[in-house]
């Protein structure tokens, strides 16, 4: 059975990166919550990572804006649960918080065991319910079912830095899954394209930045190459789809000189069992 526990020491160094966002003079977001779980150690595996692929950071800066506008809107529409998998250390139970919106972090004991002592001790007023677990071996919904997960509430799943852990029929999995027990719900994932992960891109930065995850115990084994096929295998509405290159357009950002750009993208996907009744 898969399992997404090897990904846990990558959640340091993708924190390191989107707390460097804080020092800019007009950041794409404000996070001053990651720096609290934030030390040396996490500094140095960032800058390991960061020198094989120095386009890394911004990958991780620009999906985490993309997330978090996301998540604002999907409040707004008002959805009533937040569900984020594989959390790590993702602050938006925090930064986001919504009265009458409930937030669902599945992740590892060890990594929920840090944030939720940080969080105590910062006395931060979260509703959030800490559910440890792997989602895949221990099973999604048993895991949410556990915890008072109200799978008639209107719902957004973040499954962030995950998709391309796993392999494609567990991605798969999960979404079917989401569509036949949610009713009605959205969920946005960041993905690779599959050339990624063959190693036939020809770009040599994003195969070291491969590289150097797959080290870590993290390897990247699953591409996609067409989202709206993949949405319509699955019985899903395909909400929208941007590649890098399309955020760096949309933030207004000068954009480097690089086909990674066109190689990593984040999408969201969403079913309303209510309507097609």
């Amino acid at each position: 059975m898969a399992s997404v526990e090897n990904v846990t020491g990558t959640a340091f160094v993708v924190a390191e990166f989107r707390a460097e966002e804080n020092a800019e003079q007009t950041p794409l977001y404000r996070d001053p919550v990651v720096p609290l779980f934030l030390n040396e150690d996490s500094r140095r595996a960032a800058a390991r990572i960061a020198a094989s692929f120095p386009l890394v950071k911004e990958l991780v800066k620009i999906r985490t804006r993309y997330f978090d506008d996301t998540l604002e809107r999907e409040i707004r529409s008002g959805c009533r649960q937040v569900v984020i998998l594989g959390a790590g250390l993702d602050t938006r139970a925090v930064r986001k918080r919504a009265a009458r919106v409930r937030f669902f972090e599945i992740d590892d004991e060890t990594t929920l065991r840090v944030k939720q002592a940080c969080y105590d001790r910062e006395r931060f007023d979260v509703d959030l319910r800490f559910i440890p677990g792997d989602y895949v071996s221990d099973g999604l919904f048993s895991l949410l079912e556990s915890n008072d997960f109200d799978f008639d509430l209107p719902t957004y799943v973040i499954w962030e830095g995950n998709t391309m852990y796993l392999p494609l029929d567990v991605d798969k999995r999960i979404l079917v899954e989401l569509r036949e027990r949610v009713t009605r719900f959205h969920v946005s994932f960041d993905y690779m394209a599959e050339s990624v992960i063959a190693r036939t891109t020809g770009d040599s930065g994003i195969t070291r930045l491969a590289e150097s995850f797959a080290s870590m115990g993290a390897p990247w084994i699953c591409g996609f190459r067409d989202i709206a096929s993949l949405a319509r295998e699955l019985s899903l509405d395909l909400i929208e789809d941007f590649h890098l290159s399309d955020l760096y357009r949309s933030y207004q950002l000068p954009r480097p000189a690089s086909p990674s750009l066109e190689l990593y993208s984040i999408c969201t996907l969403g079913h309303d069992a209510g309507a097609r009744r």
